[in-house]
């Protein structure tokens, strides 16, 4: 039975294990999952933003989790709750993230994830509130963003993304309550 840190209705989120190396890696190298980052890793990469997402969890006590669908076990990406570190005018903040598999799109479960994940972090953890951002032309995630409850509050250009870049532009949502 897998340790979970909490559950969903149909999933589950915990630390990174070694063996999420392989699955993860290839779903950070599909050009179509990686279609709104600067490019899609490599297994080293992947190797490595694991690591980054364990300390993370270290440093801060939560990360993009592992997800599993309870039915079977199967991983199917990330979903949870991080601290950015890049300078803005809503940072220090939490935000909400995700990334899950193409065979996993279109099932609810970015939703539903990140629903349990808003609850796991404002009514179980008290932040006050949490944001989440993406390109804008990224449309999919602003839409779960919208379906979770989260507001827009506005639009900036990423720091971390190299000027003319065309995902330079971010949407940015915030919510401070749980909606349903």
């Amino acid at each position: 039975m897998q340790a979970y840190k909490f559950t969903s209705e149909r999933l589950g989120f915990r630390l990174w294990e070694e063996k999420d190396l392989v699955p993860f890696a290839a779903l950070n190298s599909d050009p179509e999952v990686m279609e709104f980052f600067p490019k899609p890793l490599t297994t080293e990469e992947t190797k490595n933003y694991i690591t980054r997402l364990n300390q993370h969890y270290g440093d801060y006590g939560q990360t993009f989790y592992a997800v599993d669908t309870l039915e079977n076990g199967e991983f199917i990406g990330f979903i949870g709750i991080a601290y950015p570190t890049f300078p803005a005018d809503f940072t220090p903040c939490w935000e909400i993230g995700w990334r899950l598999k193409r065979a996993a799109w279109n099932k609810g479960y970015a939703t539903e994830g990140a629903k349990r994940c808003l609850d796991y972090g404002l009514n179980e953890n008290g932040y006050e509130a949490i944001y989440s951002f993406t390109a804008t032309i990224n449309h999919r995630s602003e839409r779960v963003m919208q379906k979770i409850g989260m507001q827009k509050i506005g639009e900036f250009d990423h720091p971390k993304v190299e000027d003319g870049h065309r995902l330079k532009r971010h949407v940015l949502y915030k919510v401070e309550e749980m909606r349903e």
